[in-house]
């Protein structure tokens, strides 16, 4: 066992059934590398390992959202400073090749060259539930539409006394007739018979996910509204822009520690584009796809219906910008607005958290 003197810098490579994790010292020479299960039992051992190497420091771990998000929160929950690691670049990998333990070394000394910054995301919170809801909201959309979509193939494929039914009837309708139906069963090899049935399945499928989404839409505002009463007073967020923007931020708000970073996060921000004697900015393509396209609604409802917001597309028109970079430049500014909304609603958030967390361990 090392000394307590030597100071430990972890890394780990995140799988879905076992974590790879190296550790270095301050200096940069490997001390070890072991594997761990993915259970709360190898989260502990892993702890333990670093522990028993040194004074253990920090440790990067790559995938914190996603197979080491167990694995971050265990460690955060005993104290450990964790940083986020990006996958190694090509570069990387092209002079030191592929591995799980190259991978968990190069997360280490990620770690200890600076290169790595990034908090990880609390994943404790309502946040964190917001996350998962939205997520199930999501697949149950994608399945509704392609139910949509394979209903709607049958129908004009489906033989004319079929279609002749169901022409005319407006979608709400269309599902409404398809579920009623009572197919033949002791005739389906009648393609009449054969289309009724599939085009009942589909409809009642319809429905389910119909009945599922507006269910997760109810708990989704409730919740929304109840950790983000400021974000949602800006004008032009709405419930499903706010959760979006929540989700990208995460719930500890002093992971993003200015403005420009958040807008960076959502791929707002500008990114210097100059050469030789030309001075410009582009649009930067990065970020969080999803948080961009929240910006950007909420940026289209506000040159419809906020009346500052059209003034200012009428003077930035006037001094010859076009669309797209009027719509830019609203977007960086909404940026800012939701940054400030946001850690003033993370940080009531957290107000409360300890309030509740200081009640209960006086309750016991």
């Amino acid at each position: 066992m090392a000394g307590s003197s030597v100071v430990v810098i972890g890394g780990v490579d995140t799988h879905g059934h076992t974590h790879q994790a190296a550790a270095i010292d301050s200096a940069g020479r490997i001390l070890g590398g072991a594997e761990f299960e993915t259970s709360a039992e190898g989260y502990r051992e892993l702890l333990a390992w670093l522990r028993d190497l040194g004074t253990l420091e920090s440790v990067g771990i790559e995938g914190t959202g996603s197979y080491g998000a167990g694995l971050c929160r265990h460690l955060v929950a005993q104290g450990v400073r964790v940083i986020e690691v990006d996958r190694p670049d090509r570069t990387t990998r092209r002079t030191k090749g592929k591995s799980d333990p190259i991978d968990a070394e190069c997360a280490a000394r990620a770690v200890l060259a600076g290169t790595a910054v990034a908090t990880p995301k609390d994943r404790t919170g309502a946040v964190e539930s917001i996350r998962m809801l939205r997520i199930a909201r999501s697949g149950a959309v994608k399945a509704r539409t392609a139910a949509v979509n394979a209903l709607r193939t049958i129908m004009v494929t489906a033989p004319e006394s079929v279609r002749a039914a169901l022409r005319t009837l407006t979608p709400s309708t269309l599902i409404d007739t398809c579920s009623a139906w009572r197919p033949d069963h002791v005739r389906l090899e009648d393609p009449v018979q054969s289309a009724k049935l599939a085009l009942r399945m589909l409809a009642r499928r319809i429905e389910a996910f119909d009945a599922e989404i507006h269910e997760l839409d109810g708990t989704l505002a409730r919740l929304v509204r109840a950790v983000a009463p400021a974000t949602l007073a800006l004008s032009g967020i709405g419930v499903d822009h706010a959760g979006q923007l929540l989700v990208s931020a995460g719930q500890n708000p002093t992971r993003l520690h200015s403005e420009a970073a958040f807008a960076r996060l959502c791929g707002a921000a500008p990114i210097p584009a100059s050469s030789g004697r030309t001075s410009r900015h582009r649009l930067s393509r990065g970020g969080d796809r999803q948080a961009n396209c929240a910006l950007h609604m909420a940026v289209v409802v506000r040159m419809r219906r906020c009346a500052r917001t059209r003034a200012y597309v009428e003077r930035r028109t006037a001094e010859g910008l076009s669309k797209p970079e009027i719509m830019r430049c609203l977007k960086r500014y909404l940026a800012r607005e939701v940054y400030h909304a946001l850690r003033a609603d993370l940080r009531g958030l957290a107000g409360v958290d300890s309030y509740i967390g200081a009640s209960r361990r006086r309750r016991r």
